[in-house]
C-alpha cells in the first residue's frame, strides 16, 4: 500500500470514536449531492414545457428524471403557468439542500475540531513521555511547529476536507452517470477532456505533495530559529549580534519563501489548465449537442440541462485542485506528526515492576558503561557503591561524565553495559514514576515555569503519592502544600529572604523561564523545589555555581540538616562544596581515577590534591572571612550605637 494512503488512513482513524456523527455528516453530504444532481433535470424539463404550448402533463418529464411519474401527476397548466410552480419547487429544493448543507458543515467542523483535540493530546503525550535522548536531538521550535501548524493542516483535511474529498468524486461520477443516461454519444465525447482533467489532477498531486513537505519542514526550521533567538535575546544583545541573527533568520526565511513560491508556481501551472479543460468540455457540448438538437435527436431543454451538468462539473473540478492541496498538506503534516508519535521510546517501563514502598537510598553502579552514542562511551567500567545516608561528591573536569553518571540513577538514560541498582534492585525493574519521585534533582540550568514562586517551589508536590499510597505510583493524590515545609525549604536554600523582599512575596510571578530573577535566585528556588519533596536521594548537579562564596557557605550549612537521612550526590567545581562529603569520587574521561575522603585525597598527592592547592585554600580563607564578618556584625552595630550616644 502506498505510504500516502497509509498516512491518510491513520489520520482518518481518529474519526473512529465518533461514528454516529460521521454517519450523520456523510448522510447529509449524500443528500446534498443528490439534490444538486436533481436541479438541472428539473430545469431541463421546465425549459421544454415553457417552449411548448402543450400542457405540462401532456409533455411529461423525461424518464431519467428522479420522481418523473410523481411530477407528471401534479404538473398542470401551460408552460408559463408551470414557471411559477417550478420556481416554488426550486426554492423548496434549495431550502432543503440548505438544511442538509448546514448539518454537513456543522458536524464536519465539529469532527475536525475533535480530531485536532485528540491529535494534540496524543502528540503532547508522546513528547512528554519521550526520554532525555529524544530531547537531546530534537529542536524545540520544530516541535512547536508540528504541534501548531501540522495539526492544523491535518485538522483541515480530516473534518470538512475529507467530506469534500468524498463528495467531489461522488458528484463527479454522479454527473457522468446522468450524462450517459441522457445522451450516451454526447457524454462519451465530453468524457475525453474530463479524463484528461483527472490525469492532470493526479499528476498535480504527485508534484505538489513533496513541495508542501519541504514548506512545512522549513517552517519548523524558522520556528526553531525564532524560538532560540527569543529565548536567548539577552545573549544576542550582550554580544551585539542582532545584525548577524537577523541575517541568519532572513536566509532561512528566504528559503521558506522560495519553497512557498514553488507551491504557488504549481497552482499557477495547473489551475489554468484545469479551467481550460472544463471550457473545452463545454465547447464540445455546445458543438456536438447543438447538432443533435438541429437533427431532432435531443430537445433544447435536454441540451440546456446537459450543459448545466457539465458546467456543474467545473465546481468539483476546481475542488479537485483545492482537495489535492489539502490532501498534500495533510499527508506532509501526517508524516511529520507520526514521526513524533512513532518515535521509539528507549526508556520502557518494566512489564512486571517491583514495588519499593520505602527506599533506604543504597545506590550501586556495577561495571557500568554508558554512551549517548553506543559507539562512543562517555563512562567506562564504573564500579561504585554508595550507602544509605552518605554524601558523595563527584569531581572532575567538564565532560568527565559526572552528570551522565547521576542521570543513570533516575533512568534518564539506560546503561549500555552493567547495571545501576537502588536498594539492590536494578532501576530497570522499578516502576519509573515512583523511582523518580524519590529522587530530587537540582541542575545547573535551573528552569522555572512562568508561574509564581510558590507554585515553582511546590511543583514537585502535585501528584506525589499520598499517605495511603503503596509507593508504586498508584493511588496518587495531589499533596496539599505545607506552607511551613515550603518556607523551611526556601530558608535552607537561602531563598526566603529575597523572596519575602519582593512586593508579592511567594506569589511573585517569575516570568518565562524565570527571567525576572537572577541566576543565583533561580538556582536557590530550584534547590527549594527539590528539598520540599523530601526525596530519599538528593542530587545537586553544580547547583551552587551561580551563587557567591558566602551564600554557598550558608547554603552548605543549612543543607546539612536536610541531607541527614538522605543519600546525597554533590557535583561541583568548587572544592568548598565537596570537603565535607563522606566520599569524594574523582572522574577523568569517564573513569574513576581517585576515591576517598577529602583529607585522604589531599594527602594522596593526585589530581584532587593539585586542584586543592590551586583553589580551595583561597576559598576556605574567603569563606572564613565572610563568616567572621557576619559574626562580628552585631558587635560593630552595638559599638556604633554606643559611640553615637556619647
Amino acid at each position: 500500500m502506498p505510504e500516502w494512503l497509509v498516512l491518510l488512513g491513520r489520520l482518518i482513524g481518529y474519526l473512529a470514536p465518533y461514528r454516529a456523527r460521521v454517519v450523520l455528516a456523510y448522510s447529509a453530504m449524500l443528500c446534498v449531492t443528490l439534490l444538486t444532481l436533481i436541479v438541472p433535470a428539473v430545469l431541463a424539463w421546465v425549459v421544454d414545457v415553457a417552449l411548448s404550448d402543450a400542457p405540462a402533463s401532456a409533455i411529461g418529464p423525461p424518464a431519467w428524471l428522479p420522481g418523473s411519474e410523481a411530477i407528471q401527476t401534479w404538473a398542470i397548466g401551460t408552460g408559463s403557468e408551470l414557471l411559477l410552480w417550478a420556481a416554488g419547487g426550486l426554492l423548496a429544493l434549495a431550502a432543503l439542500r440548505g438544511v442538509f448543507s448546514f448539518v454537513q458543515l456543522y458536524v464536519g467542523v465539529w469532527l475536525s475540531q475533535q480530531v485536532a483535540f485528540d491529535l494534540r493530546g496524543a502528540y503532547f503525550d508522546a513528547v512528554e513521555n519521550q526520554a532525555f535522548s529524544f530531547h537531546d536531538r530534537t529542536q524545540t521550535g520544530d516541535l512547536m511547529a508540528r504541534a501548531v501548524g501540522d495539526i492544523s493542516k491535518a485538522q483541515a483535511f480530516v473534518g470538512e476536507g475529507l467530506l469534500e474529498a468524498i463528495n467531489t468524486p461522488l458528484l463527479f461520477l454522479g454527473t457522468i452517470a446522468v450524462l450517459f443516461s441522457i445522451a450516451p454519444p454526447l457524454a462519451a465525447v465530453t468524457a475525453v477532456p474530463l479524463l484528461v482533467l483527472v490525469w492532470v489532477t493526479i499528476r498535480f498531486g504527485r508534484i505538489i505533495e513533496p513541495r508542501f513537505k519541504a514548506v512545512q519542514d522549513q517552517e519548523g526550521v524558522i520556528s526553531t530559529r525564532a524560538q532560540e533567538n527569543f529565548t536567548g535575546a539577552r545573549v544576542v544583545k550582550a554580544f551585539a549580534r542582532e545584525p548577524h541573527e537577523i541575517e541568519r533568520f532572513d536566509e532561512e526565511n528566504e528559503i521558506f519563501l522560495d519553497r512557498r513560491i514553488e507551491v504557488i508556481a504549481g497552482f499557477a501551472e495547473f489551475f489554468p489548465t484545469m479551467t481550460a479543460i472544463v471550457t473545452a468540455a463545454i465547447a464540445v457540448v455546445l458543438w456536438v449537442g447543438g447538432g443533435m438538437v438541429l437533427r431532432g435527436e435531443m430537445t433544447i431543454g435536454t441540451l440546456v440541462g446537459f450543459n448545466f451538468w457539465v458546467l456543474m462539473l467545473a465546481q468539483p473540478t476546481q475542488n479537485l485542485g483545492f482537495l489535492v492541496n489539502r490532501g498534500a498538506e495533510a499527508i506532509a503534516a501526517a508524516r511529520r506528526l507520526f514521526e513524533i508519535l512513532d518515535a521509539p521510546r528507549p526508556i520502557r517501563p518494566p512489564t512486571d515492576p517491583i514495588a519499593l514502598p520505602t527506599i533506604e537510598g543504597r545506590v550501586r553502579f556495577d561495571n557500568v558503561t554508558f554512551g549517548y552514542d553506543t559507539a562512543r562511551p562517555v563512562l567506562h567500567d564504573i564500579d561504585l557503591t554508595v550507602g544509605p545516608n552518605q554524601v558523595v561528591a563527584l569531581f572532575g573536569a567538564t565532560g568527565s561524565g559526572k552528570t551522565s553518571l547521576v542521570s543513570l540513577i533516575a533512568r534518564f538514560y539506560d546503561v549500555t553495559e552493567g547495571a545501576v541498582s537502588v536498594d539492590d534492585v536494578d532501576v530497570r525493574r522499578l516502576e519509573l514514576p515512583a523511582l523518580r519521585r524519590r529522587i530530587g534533582f537540582v541542575r545547573q540550568d535551573a528552569f522555572l515555569f512562568s508561574s509564581s514562586i510558590r507554585d515553582n517551589i511546590a511543583y514537585g508536590l502535585a501528584g506525589r503519592p499520598s499517605s495511603a499510597s503503596d509507593g508504586t505510583g498508584t493511588n496518587e493524590t495531589a499533596m496539599p502544600v505545607d506552607e511551613e515545609l515550603l518556607v523551611a525549604a526556601a530558608k535552607a536554600a537561602q531563598a526566603h529572604a529575597f523572596i519575602t523582599a519582593l512586593p508579592a512575596g511567594y506569589d511573585t510571578l517569575v516570568g518565562e523561564r524565570g527571567v525576572t530573577l537572577s541566576g543565583g535566585q533561580r538556582q536557590r528556588i530550584a534547590i527549594a523545589r527539590a528539598l520540599v519533596t523530601r526525596p530519599r536521594i538528593l542530587v545537586l548537579d553544580d547547583a551552587l555555581s551561580a551563587v557567591d562564596t558566602e551564600t554557598e557557605s550558608r547554603i552548605q550549612e543549612a543543607l546539612v540538616e536536610w541531607m541527614r537521612g538522605r543519600t546525597t550526590f554533590v557535583i561541583a567545581q568548587r572544592l568548598l562544596s565537596l570537603q565535607h562529603a563522606d566520599l569524594v569520587v574523582v572522574l577523568d574521561e569517564g573513569r574513576i581515577v581517585e576515591r576517598g575522603s577529602h583529607d585522604e585525597l589531599v594527602q594522596a598527592g593526585g589530581r584532587y590534591q593539585r586542584v586543592y592547592e590551586l583553589q580551595l585554600q583561597e576559598q576556605v580563607e574567603a569563606s572564613d572571612a565572610a563568616r567572621d564578618s557576619a559574626d562580628d556584625a552585631p558587635e560593630r552595630a552595638d559599638a556604633a550605637r554606643d559611640g553615637g550616644g556619647t
